[in-house]
């Protein structure tokens, strides 16, 4: 019972954090149009609402950006930034075309503070190009069995039907927390990078309060456009129990 009720309350929490649900009678009523809720240990479903309905992701998409540079064998690598990564829209660190940088830095403030431009820079580097790093997005997805899944972008902007699903991004999510490395990223507060020459140096700060607001949590992301509109993906282990939302 003792359990139940930590389980119960963290719901809640995850929940109205997204400011989509409100609790009533102990009861969360999910105002979001998709949730999951699972045990990342048995990987079982606690609670669900149209999990499977396909729909805009935002940049909760750079969770498998960043899993797939991350298992790229690449990150010590230099990144050139091009004219097309120098364009991308807000929300972006300014890089500057012809800028280099080493892979495993702009993990930083593609995860951090979700640089839309880092996003590009890195799809160009491992793909060759947006919709070569696209192919391996789907591929991998494909091979989670995340199956209601299309990646057209890096970084989740509203282009070409983008999107997943509550279901396939626990799939995606709780794959990448099962990497260390991936783990340190979205845990990360704060961090300092520098360009390979050391003429430009950035501070990238967390901006998912999730981490400071509730004991036990670990990220992982947060999104939001126009057509997604607010996106999250949260995970936290207490007293032994591990849950992702």
């Amino acid at each position: 019972m003792k359990n139940k009720i930590k389980l119960i309350f963290f719901i809640i929490f995850l929940l109205l954090f997204s400011q989509n649900v409100y609790a009533k009678e102990n009861t969360p009523s999910v105002y979001a149009k998709s949730a999951i809720l699972i045990d990342l240990d048995s990987g079982r479903t606690l609670f669900e609402k149209n999990s499977k309905e396909e729909l805009p992701i935002a940049s909760t998409t750079k969770i498998m950006t960043a899993i797939l540079a991350i298992e790229s064998g690449k990150l010590d690598e230099t990144v050139t930034v091009s004219k097309n990564a120098q364009a991308a829209p807000e929300v972006k660190m300014h890089l500057k075309e012809g800028e280099e940088y080493i892979l495993k830095d702009l993990l930083y403030p593609l995860m951090l503070e979700s640089s839309n431009d880092a996003a590009v820079a890195i799809a160009e580097h491992i793909g060759g190009s947006v919709e070569g790093f696209a192919e391996l997005m789907n591929k991998k997805a494909k091979e989670l069995g995340a199956l209601n899944t299309k990646f057209v972008t890096p970084n989740g902007l509203d282009k070409d039907n983008n999107h997943s699903t509550a279901y396939d991004l626990a799939i995606i999510t709780k794959y990448a927390l099962q990497n260390e490395t991936f783990v340190d990223y979205i845990t990360t507060k704060e961090m300092d990078i520098y360009t390979k020459d050391k003429k430009r140096k950035f501070t990238f700060y967390n901006k998912n309060r999730f981490l400071n607001e509730y004991e036990g949590a670990f990220g992982v992301k947060t999104g939001f456009t126009n057509l997604a509109g607010h996106c999250f993906v949260g995970a936290c282990e207490r007293d032994g129990v591990s849950l992702l939302s």
